[in-house]
């Protein structure tokens, strides 16, 4: 059997919307399993989102820590955002993201890793970069204004290394951090020469 997630779409008879806010909808659809019964199931629509795991020539990796309401917890992140401009490549997302959430470009993009963040419950899809070759905006350029959590947001960068430990031991939990730090200890081991490139089709 191939190992690959596959599209497949079971039919559904009904569906029912209970809430649609800023970003996310909530919603109830009635599916048909294989064996002809027919189960609802509760999931969060969600627009989908990139991150970027920026790595500088020390081989460091760019954290920032943001509050996070819905676990009570301030979190050990990678520059990330919703993609919310229709049409956008998701390369120009992430850059987009680096530059306003950590002020930094980079000259080298590949795609690092893809996820669905909580399939049971949700259809937020994540595509991580990894963003190499890594320079600080002037003050001229960074002009982006913060706001709400993002208005006290550190940053820091850390051994490649030292991020791998602490996901592993628990310190850092964020999903796409730790799939990215993992991700891209992982495709260090060759160099980096094994991943898609930047503008790799979603699957």
């Amino acid at each position: 059997m191939n190992v690959e997630d596959s599209a497949e779409s079971w039919e559904i008879t009904g569906s029912q919307e209970h809430f649609s806010g800023r970003v996310i909808s909530v919603r109830t659809d009635a599916v048909r399993m294989s064996d002809g019964s027919v189960a609802k199931r509760d999931y969060v629509v969600h627009p989908g989102a990139v991150a970027v795991l920026a790595l500088d020539d020390d081989d460091r990796v760019l954290l920032i820590r943001q509050y996070r309401h819905p676990t009570r917890r301030l979190l050990w992140e990678l520059p990330a955002g919703i993609r919310d401009v229709p049409g956008e490549p998701l390369v120009d997302c992430a850059a987009r993201e680096l530059a306003e959430e950590a002020a930094y470009r980079a000259g080298t993009w590949h795609t690092l890793v893809d996820l669905y963040t909580s399939p049971g419950m949700s259809d937020e899809r994540i595509r991580v970069f990894l963003a190499r070759d890594v320079t600080p905006l002037s003050d001229e350029e960074n002009k982006f204004v913060r706001e709400d959590e993002e208005i006290d947001m550190p940053a820091i960068w850390i051994p490649l290394g030292a991020a791998v430990e602490k996901a592993l031991s628990g310190m850092i939990h964020n999903s796409p951090a730790v799939a990215g730090i993992l991700a891209a200890y992982a495709a260090s081991a060759d160099g980096f020469k094994g991943l898609r490139p930047a503008d790799a089709p979603e699957a």
